[in-house]
């Protein structure tokens, strides 16, 4: 059997730490001299890891939107603009990450499309035709069936137990 080198990882579920594993995954491979890119879904350009990641000379973080809201917050006006706009910034980066890239970061893609803010179909698309050597990391809630199969490594991290639920706001640092 044929090595492949670029392979695709999920990390989804209801637990913390999706986000962190991904961007854990994007700091061993830059500090490996891999060329990272990273676009984060749903989330504005605001989160703290961006911070320490941006030092890194082979990390390169795609912004997004300024302000961002909760997709149950959305007016339907206000879904259809961030369809769009999340439809030409997962083309936008896809096509960046095959100029010279060996990661790929998509984070909470997947919650995204669960949501309705991005169709399914072209994010499989693109992963089965990716540039062979691209390592492809997706993040966020309930994959599909088809994005399961498509995997090469899926972690699901499972909620047992958060502050959340008993009313603590996340924090700054370590929540988001």
């Amino acid at each position: 059997m044929k090595k492949r080198t670029g392979l695709i990882h999920i990390y989804c579920g209801n637990g913390k730490g999706k986000t962190t594993s991904g961007m854990g995954l994007c700091a061993r491979a830059a500090g490996n001299g891999f060329r990272v890119l990273i676009y984060q879904f749903m989330k504005d350009n605001t989160t703290s890891e961006r911070n320490v990641l941006n030092l890194s000379e082979n990390i390169t973080i795609v912004d997004g939107l300024d302000r961002e809201k909760f997709s149950i917050a959305l007016s339907d006006k206000e879904r259809q603009e961030r369809f769009d706009f999340y439809y030409s910034q997962f083309e936008k980066v896809t096509q960046q990450a095959e100029e010279n890239f060996d990661v790929l970061f998509l984070d909470e893609i997947l919650y995204t499309i669960q949501a309705g803010l991005l169709d399914e179909q072209p994010v499989l698309d693109y992963l089965k035709n990716k540039p062979e050597n691209l390592e492809v990391i997706l993040s966020g809630s309930m994959p599909s069936d088809e994005m399961i199969a498509i995997a090469d490594y899926v972690s699901e991290i499972k909620k047992i137990k958060h502050p959340y639920d008993l009313g603590q706001q996340a924090r700054k640092g370590i929540e988001f």
